[in-house]
């Protein structure tokens, strides 16, 4: 029997429609998934008939999770590092793809998006929050790093509250999302596919949208954004948690274990990216992000992470560093140094985004 296919792009009307199928594994991207994304994009862009593009997900609890870490982690077991790069190098060329996508590009998600699944969605130009939303960056607790553009994405965030998700790995629901301009809207899940159908129609995305959103109260994160600025604009994760020590507040305190539980060197890098990501163009972030995971994947804590949380799930990972001081700036330095001229992150052109509605 023929399997149904990871992914699908086809026409739809106005619309070109892209379904992520993998519910069985939480719709977790695949190299494959990546190839045939770009492919449908690049075809899509030269067809005056597709209007926008619209991605939805197989039903599941999540949207998307992330990328697909078993394989990952079986290829850098194997020390086939070429795999895991060529993976890693298309899926952040599509990450940009997306964020500079001159026609409408909709993502509908409802369910965990983390991951792999944030650089398919939350580059788009219109980021739909379903009921079930439930955004994360959780990746320093397997000894990773916030990637697919995170850190063009997080540190652009209202204060420093794309700080205090890389560092914590913490979750931000629909309501906390459109606040903080994860997300585009709020649409009820029950109208997600009244949106699709309006935007197959040929209805411009913008008024599609707001037609259809509604309003969503604050979440927490919301609320304690002063605690959140207060305690994550610390010169350095140190200091950070002994700010969050210091509050006598449940949400400072959750906030702070979920730091401890976390590799520190990739709170060190994750710092870092928070810190100078500011500043850089898309471009320069992705590149950025190219050099850290060329190094991720030849060192011991990503594996480790997975081999604890995931495939084990003894939940005691063994860290190559004890803490977050033993970690050294000079150590983190050599994450972020320029790579060989061959090996660096490339692009074939330098387009910027002019989206029509």
């Amino acid at each position: 029997m023929m399997s149904e296919p990871e992914i699908t792009c086809e026409r739809r009307g106005a619309s070109g429609a892209v379904f992520l199928n993998r519910p069985q594994a939480l719709n977790a991207i695949t190299l494959n998934m990546v190839r045939e994304l770009t492919r449908a994009l690049d075809e899509w862009e030269q067809e005056p008939a597709i209007r926008n593009v619209v991605v939805t997900a197989a039903a599941s609890k999540a949207f998307s999770a992330g990328g697909d870490i078993r394989l990952l982690y079986e290829q850098g077991g194997a020390g086939d590092h070429a795999a895991q790069l060529d993976f890693w190098r298309e899926e952040y060329r599509l990450n940009r793809r997306i964020r500079l996508y001159p026609k409408p590009y909709v993502a509908l998600v409802d369910g965990i998006v983390m991951g792999g699944g944030v650089g398919v969605s939350l580059h788009g130009s219109h980021r739909i929050a379903g009921d079930k939303f439930s955004f994360a960056m959780p990746e320093v607790g397997i000894g990773f790093f916030p990637d697919v553009g995170a850190t063009y994405f997080l540190p652009r965030l209202p204060g420093t509250t794309g700080m205090y998700l890389a560092l914590t790995g913490l979750r931000a629901s629909a309501s906390d999302a459109v606040h903080l301009g994860l997300a585009s809207a709020y649409v009820p899940s029950a109208r997600f596919d009244e949106l699709a159908n309006a935007l197959s129609e040929g209805e411009l995305t913008d008024a599609a949208v707001a037609r259809l959103r509604s309003d969503i109260a604050p979440g927490p994160i919301v609320a304690n954004r002063a605690l959140i600025d207060r305690c994550f604009s610390g010169a350095n994760p140190t200091e950070i948690l002994a700010r969050l020590d210091a509050e006598s507040s449940a949400f400072a305190a959750e906030a702070a274990k979920a730091m401890r539980a976390k590799a520190p060197l990739s709170l060190a890098i994750a710092f870092r990216q928070m810190t100078i990501g500011g500043e850089l163009s898309i471009d320069e972030a992705m590149r950025t992000e190219f050099r850290i995971v060329s190094r991720v994947c030849r060192g011991r804590d990503f594996y480790e992470g997975i081999r604890a949380t995931i495939l084990d799930k003894d939940f005691v990972p063994h860290w190559c560093h004890s803490s977050i001081e033993s970690v050294s700036s000079e150590e983190v330095d050599t994450y972020f140094a320029p790579l060989a001229a061959a090996g660096e992150l490339t692009f074939q052109d330098s387009r910027v985004r002019e989206t029509v509605s």
